[in-house]
């Protein structure tokens, strides 16, 4: 039987950015980072009010379209309970269609919020198996999803049958002398759109490299970072989306003849730098903004919280 929430309740989560296939590891691997949306939801009589500040404000759907709605009332479903009416305010950090998991950390921190109303009515929240499925169902992949729930690196993998696939993920220690750089520029990326310039098949040579690669990224991530240039290598995506973003792909370009493991983020137009320098050249910093990229060191993110109450975010 789905219980009602009483009015008044209210909880926080807060998610991370995340960053996806890193190169080779195309809808496997993962990586959150320090950039975080918050969302405070609260219960109502009834209706449907959506705030939301900083990225995507003015450019969101304010009803229950919104995806961080959707996820709260899916999560809300999962554990029993319902809501006559909800107030949902979103602070993000994270930007948007740029390949840094916006969209993701919407679901998982939706997920998240419904986690932490139905936890006060006695129901019992989902785990972080049950987030993972839940988000990545969202997704259709569990690289940023997973990522976003775990928080730091992750390998995840999707089984059984194509109508009703299951998600799972595990983490991986990043090596302690990695650093982390993400540039991000003011252009946008769809993932559908970018998604559609990937070839159906590919050749046994271009699969065969990759599969090395993304074997050996989990080595350079986690034991050996002097591999890192060798193991973000990739055939299979990268160089197919290129022409949709020039501006990244020759960004992208830049850090690799310097000598930085640069991968696209996702898929973009943000990229993503892992070096063991503590910053990076001054001249690729320079060609950086030159181009409209903002680029920024980051550290590790940590995992999906939720809370009851306002809370602030880290």
């Amino acid at each position: 039987m789905t219980r009602t929430l009483p009015p008044g309740l209210t909880a926080t989560a807060v998610v991370a950015a995340s960053s996806a296939n890193l190169g080779p590891g195309f809808d496997s691997m993962g990586l959150a980072v320090s950039l975080y949306d918050e969302i405070v939801v609260e219960t109502t009589e009834s209706g449907l009010i959506v705030e939301v500040d900083g990225e995507g404000a003015g450019q969101v759907p304010l009803d229950d379209s919104h995806l961080v709605v959707r996820a709260i009332e899916r999560g809300l479903r999962e554990t029993g309970v319902r809501a006559a009416g909800l107030t949902v305010r979103c602070r993000n950090d994270i930007p948007h269609s740029r390949g840094l998991g916006s969209s993701a950390a919407a679901v998982v921190g939706g997920l998240a919020a419904a986690n932490g109303l139905a936890s006060q009515s006695g129901s019992t929240p989902m785990s972080l198996e049950q987030l993972i499925q839940v988000s990545s169902e969202f997704e259709g992949h569990p690289d940023n999803a997973s990522a976003a729930v775990l928080g730091g690196a992750v390998v995840s993998w999707t089984e059984g049958d194509v109508a009703a696939p299951r998600y799972g993920a595990a983490p991986i220690r990043l090596h302690p002398d990695i650093n982390i750089f993400a540039a991000v520029p003011q252009v946008r990326s769809s993932t559908a759109e970018t998604r559609v310039l990937l070839p159906q098949q590919v050749s046994h040579a271009d699969a065969r490299f990759n599969l090395s690669r993304a074997a050996l990224l989990v080595a350079a991530l986690t034991e050996r970072p002097d591999l890192l240039m060798s193991a973000t290598e990739d055939v299979l995506h990268q160089p197919q989306r290129a022409a949709a973003m020039p501006a990244s792909a020759e960004y992208l370009a830049v850090l690799r003849r310097s000598g930085v493991a640069a991968v696209l983020s996702g898929a973009g137009p943000a990229i993503l730098a892992l070096s063991t320098r503590t910053d990076l050249p001054a001249e690729v910093l320079q060609y950086g903004r030159d181009n409209g990229f903002a680029v920024t060191r980051m550290s590790v993110g940590d995992g999906v919280k939720w809370m009851s109450g306002v809370a602030a975010r880290p």
